[in-house]
């Protein structure tokens, strides 16, 4: 599985799109790209993206109201709109929708991938800042940064993967963690060597939390793991 950041783009002029998705693939990233605006929505809800590139203008849809969907069903992507258009009227009305930035064709292509890469390190690092390291799983405390599961009776000194592993799980506790994102981000790929080793690490989670049997890790089917805490 590739580990490029994931570009989803909606362009519905095919010789600037196509340039533009060779570009963005040279430059080493992995592109959805959607003509239409129709389809847009939907598309996007079928995939995992890093970022996202809309032209403004598109036919059925435009590009504002697809902006707006995909911020109500994932708040915290970057956005990128595209457009020929210069007034300002519709500059402030990208920026109101939580757009990142606003690029006016033409421009130039390299300024377009030093943009997104600034996005994508300023989207990581507002990520890393966000994100707490102190878990408290019923009579069980997580500690990320130290790498520990302390329970009432013992303290279990948790592996990298291990604690990479069981922060995912926490952060989307009660919800499905998918495999394919717990791979991408701990392993770098999805094989089935890799996908094995996740097995024996979620075994080896599950154990250490069985002082707790309030906590359950769950397969689902098909999809990935989830971490259940009743609340």
């Amino acid at each position: 599985m590739s580990d490029k950041k994931k570009v989803f783009m909606v362009e519905d002029d095919q010789n600037f799109g196509t340039v533009m998705k060779s570009y963005l693939e040279i430059n080493g990233f992995e592109v959805t790209w959607v003509k239409d605006g129709i389809n847009a929505l939907k598309t996007f809800l079928t995939g995992h993206f890093d970022i996202c590139i809309l032209d403004v203008m598109l036919p059925n849809v435009d590009g504002f109201t697809i902006g707006r969907e995909i911020k109500a069903k994932e708040e915290e992507i970057p956005l990128i709109f595209l457009t020929a258009k210069t007034l300002k009227e519709d500059i402030l009305e990208g920026f109101g929708i939580g757009a990142d930035d606003y690029i006016t064709k033409p421009f130039d292509s390299e300024i377009l991938i030093a943009k997104i890469n600034a996005i994508l390190n300023r989207s990581s690092s507002k990520e890393n800042e966000n994100t707490p390291s102190l878990f408290q799983l019923g009579r069980i405390e997580f500690n990320y940064e130290l790498r520990t599961l302390t329970s009432p009776d013992k303290v279990h000194q948790l592996s990298p993967k291990e604690a990479e592993l069981l922060k995912m799980l926490c952060l989307d506790i009660n919800k499905v963690m998918p495999r394919e994102k717990a791979l991408k981000s701990i392993w770098g790929e999805n094989s089935y060597f890799t996908t094995r080793s996740m097995d024996v690490y979620i075994t080896k989670l599950r154990k250490y939390l069985r002082e707790e049997p309030k906590i359950e890790i769950v397969n689902i089917h098909g999809s990935g793991y989830l971490l259940k805490l009743p609340e």
